[in-house]
């Protein structure tokens, strides 16, 4: 299991420390230092079967430098994909991706029934 976080973020410090308390192994992988690329972007998109928006950290920096609120909308989901994979910290995190599932955001509930 591959863990994105972003190590100053409190809610990835949350996430990672619920996962060290269920004995879960996991490698982590800084998020901001080696961002996912666009194929992994794709391919994780395309196995969670959720919506590509649900990707985008929209409480972050660089989204709201961006503009993406009003411009996310109009964009095509290439270029969506691309933005992400040019900066991981648009990237909505902690991000978790196995072989069998992928986790996007902390939620508690849903990482009991997940993992």
């Amino acid at each position: 299991m591959m863990v994105f976080c972003y190590p100053k973020c409190t809610t990835c410090q949350k996430a990672l420390a619920w996962l060290s308390k269920r004995g879960v192994s996991y490698t982590l992988r800084d998020i901001k230092l080696e961002n996912p690329t666009y194929e992994e972007l794709k391919a994780w998109h395309q196995k969670s079967g959720l919506p590509l928006k649900t990707f985008f950290n929209t409480s972050g920096l660089s989204y709201r430098a961006l503009n993406l609120k009003e411009r996310l909308g109009a964009m095509g989901e290439e270029e969506m994909f691309r933005l992400l994979a040019a900066d991981g910290m648009l990237v909505k995190r902690p991000l978790v991706v196995s072989d069998s599932l992928v986790l996007v955001g902390f939620q508690e509930k849903e990482w009991e029934k997940a993992i």
